[in-house]
């Protein structure tokens, strides 16, 4: 049958299904699984064309491998024996695995060497394997540059987004700062400090967001005296300001009695710090992180209070949308998905009733300020 004079192709049958090209050539050739809603569309579309696919069209349209491409940059940027570091990305990598099992479908790996540029040159490669779809795995939460793919392989982003709304997985850092710091304002505690990581990085800004509505729904004014950026990614110099701003801060006239950290690496070198001033952690000085780096907040004493980046959840997530995406279960939605992890109650934040507030300075004015 034609469509207005011409011959009907699998672009007219997707656009009167409301799928993609993609989707009407898997239910022609029956190589992938697809929703029974979906699947019902597509059919009824080819009836009402009268379609009839060419025998030579299918077979190059079939040919496929049941395999995703995997591009990630975690393997050739291994820590050093001795450095006590988890390997979140790979975390992802393993959430992505559990997923597509019940897939029956192929992963394939390729690393970038850190080298964001090396990401084009590994898509092309993956789609000249007749890949069925595509996952980025980036460090950690950030924008990126990648090229379009002209072919319409799906591309799923894990960790980073780009400009042109690319459908990613997200941490949601927000929510997690948010959380934690409502916690611990639950626990009693009103002068909480906020060592941060850079301003300039996705989670540097939505965590100080979320750190700063978490007070203003606690009713608990912002003081920038209170907030400090402490990173400089593990450079030489991180100590000597992190050393700096702990002990400005608790000169204060009103001290904080707990410190958040922009991460658990952080965290680490305040607790170093913290008994080297003679404080003790955490009947002095509560103190938090963020990751969930299990490396470091189950084997320090005490052990972090912390919260979890979901980076297996995220792994999953980010397969399951993205097989949802080829077998036409869902519409291309180009939005990102946030995932939210728990906060890890530990035993380095106590109440502040507990607190041994005859240790800390100003003993009354912290008295006065908790009675606010």
């Amino acid at each position: 049958m034609s469509v207005g004079g011409s011959i009907s192709t699998i672009y007219d049958i997707a656009r009167i299904a409301g799928v993609s090209a993609k989707t009407v050539s898997r239910v022609l050739n029956g190589d992938a699984p697809v929703g029974r809603e979906t699947r019902e569309g597509v059919q009824k579309a080819i009836a009402e064309l009268g379609f009839v696919p060419s025998n030579a069209a299918r077979m190059v349209r079939s040919n496929k491998a049941g395999l995703i491409g995997l591009i990630i940059g975690a393997i050739s940027m291994l820590p050093e024996p001795t450095q006590p570091a988890g390997l979140p990305e790979l975390f992802i990598v393993q959430g992505i695995q559990k997923a597509l099992v019940g897939f029956r479908m192929t992963l394939m790996i390729s690393d970038t060497g850190g080298l964001v540029e090396k990401a084009g040159p590994l898509i092309d490669t993956f789609l000249r394997h007749r890949v069925e779809g595509l996952i980025y795995v980036a460090a950690y939460h950030q924008k990126v540059t990648l090229p379009v793919i002209a072919d319409g392989t799906p591309l799923m982003l894990a960790n980073c987004f780009v400009d042109r709304g690319t459908p990613s997985i997200l941490p949601d850092d927000r929510r997690g700062q948010h959380d934690l710091v409502a916690r611990i304002v639950v626990a009693g505690h009103r002068r909480i400090g906020y060592l941060t990581l850079r301003p300039d990085i996705a989670a540097g800004r939505l965590r100080g967001e979320g750190y700063r509505v978490a007070l203003a729904a606690a009713g608990i004014p912002y003081d920038p005296d209170l907030v400090e950026n402490c990173d400089l990614e593990g450079r030489d110099g991180e100590t000597q300001l992190l050393w700096e701003a702990i002990d400005r801060m608790l000169r204060l006239t009103h001290p904080p009695t707990v410190l958040c950290c922009g991460n658990d690496k952080m965290a680490l070198r305040v607790y170093v710090l913290l008994r080297s001033m003679g404080r003790q952690v955490p009947t002095e000085v509560s103190v938090a992180g963020y990751d969930n780096d299990r490396v470091i907040a189950e084997t320090l004493y005490p052990p972090l209070t912390t919260v979890d980046l979901p980076y297996t959840a995220m792994g999953v997530r980010a397969a399951q949308r993205l097989m949802a995406m080829i077998s036409g279960e869902t519409r291309e939605d180009n939005g990102p998905t946030l995932v939210a992890g728990p906060v890890y109650w530990r035993n380095s934040v106590i109440p502040l009733a507990l607190t041994n507030v005859s240790l800390l300075p100003n003993v009354s004015q912290l008295k006065t300020v908790r009675e606010v």
